[in-house]
């Protein structure tokens, strides 16, 4: 394998940190963020920027204003994006957004894509994804499925409730999982149609996620047969395309704020004296310290690794769960060291390190739990053997 980078790939990358660090950085104490996530005149501003520095949803194709990006490019520039909490939402590649325009390229029909994949792209609206919903229904297990829909002529009508709703106050449209006749099935519904009701806002640890996290009610909602993404019956398929690089490309975001939190607490030791030299210096921190090294070269290289086989055009479901895994839990890992290093500071607002901390958390939960990936992989390792 080859780890070196092509020369406009590097070009691109020193151009989204360059971005990041003159354009972003400076804007995130902007008020304009509140408990459940920036609002949407502040998302647009930061939008406005990314398209002028010819940065705005660089992973979607050219026909639809982006770059094109391989899954190894996503690697290297998301990185570089996520180095601020604010970079993925500017340039327009964050979640559920970003991994709604993947699902919409690979199966949306050309209809759809002009009506929901173009203005999605160019940052004119939001969007959500409709999948888990309350016990007993779908979580980690989709094959409990709860929220159904039937065929009413040359419509469905679907009913149901989902919660964990990333995005979905304010969405434009919603991409919603139901099981029909056939199997799980994925319809497209603007979120101003009757029958949709977002019911609540659930509070959370994190708080970077436009539109917050919420609970959304499917009441009696006729979905046009027109307005099936893909195949009746083939919803999980279609799941596996979105989630496989989904959750790849939130390890590389949160690597980038894993990185912005190790620069800030390793400034701290580089400066901070205690019992008579730098805070760095004492073997407790200065291992710290290597430790978040190691662990950000490790997450790195399962990313890249996973990128790579998904561009061979593999499936990179094993892969991706590994990857997963690995980066939740050492990207928790480096960014919880930060904390200690700081001391007092690093559980106050005084550095973004703390704020780092409680959006990180939750990645050791969505997109699968890391308990629900290590049973996946052991289950495949009893059926097939260890074939390393």
């Amino acid at each position: 394998m080859d780890f070196s980078l092509a020369p406009e790939l590097t070009e691109l990358r020193d151009r989204t940190t360059a971005f990041i660090r003159d354009k972003i950085v400076p804007l995130e104490r902007d008020p304009r963020q509140g408990r459940h996530g920036p609002t949407d005149a502040f998302r647009r501003e930061l939008n406005a920027l990314a398209t002028t520095a010819g940065l705005l949803a660089p992973h979607v194709g050219v026909e639809w204003g982006g770059l094109g990006l391989s899954h190894v490019g996503k690697a290297v520039v998301f990185e570089e994006a996520g180095y601020s909490l604010l970079g993925p939402l500017a340039m327009n590649i964050s979640a559920p957004d970003e991994g709604n325009m993947h699902l919409l390229e690979a199966v949306a029909t050309a209809e759809q894509k002009e009506r929901f994949l173009r203005p999605l792209a160019g940052g004119e609206i939001r969007s959500c994804f409709c999948m888990t919903e309350p016990a007993p229904g779908a979580g980690s297990d989709p094959a409990a499925l709860a929220t159904t829909a039937r065929r009413d002529g040359n419509h469905w009508i679907i009913d149901g409730t989902k919660w964990f709703i990333t995005g979905a106050d304010g969405a434009g449209f919603a991409i919603i999982m139901a099981r029909a006749e056939e199997g799980a099935t994925m319809f497209l519904a603007d979120m101003t149609t009757p029958g949709i009701e977002v019911v609540r806002a659930m509070d959370s640890l994190d708080q970077g996620f436009p539109g917050g996290h919420g609970v959304v009610r499917f009441s009696g909602l006729r979905v046009p047969a027109g307005d099936i993404l893909g195949e009746p019956g083939k919803g999980f398929r279609y799941a596996q395309v979105r989630l496989a690089p989904a959750r790849l490309t939130h390890c590389m975001r949160w690597l980038g704020a894993a990185k912005r939190a190790h620069a800030i607490a390793t400034a701290y030791a580089q400066k901070r004296e205690v019992f008579g030299q730098v805070l760095g210096a004492h073997e407790g921190v200065g291992f710290m310290l290597a430790d978040n090294e190691m662990d950000i070269r490790m997450s790195r290289l399962a990313i890249w690794q996973t990128a790579w086989v998904l561009d061979q055009g593999g499936r990179g479901g094993t892969e991706s769960s590994m990857a997963k895994v690995v980066c939740s839990e050492a990207i928790w890992r480096v960014v919880d060291r930060c904390v200690q290093i700081l001391g007092g500071q690093g559980v106050t607002g005084e550095t973004l390190v703390e704020r780092i901390f409680r959006e990180v958390r939750g990645f050791r939960i969505y997109d699968g739990p890391s308990e629900v990936h290590r049973w996946s992989i052991a289950q495949r390792v009893m059926k097939q053997g260890a074939n390393w």
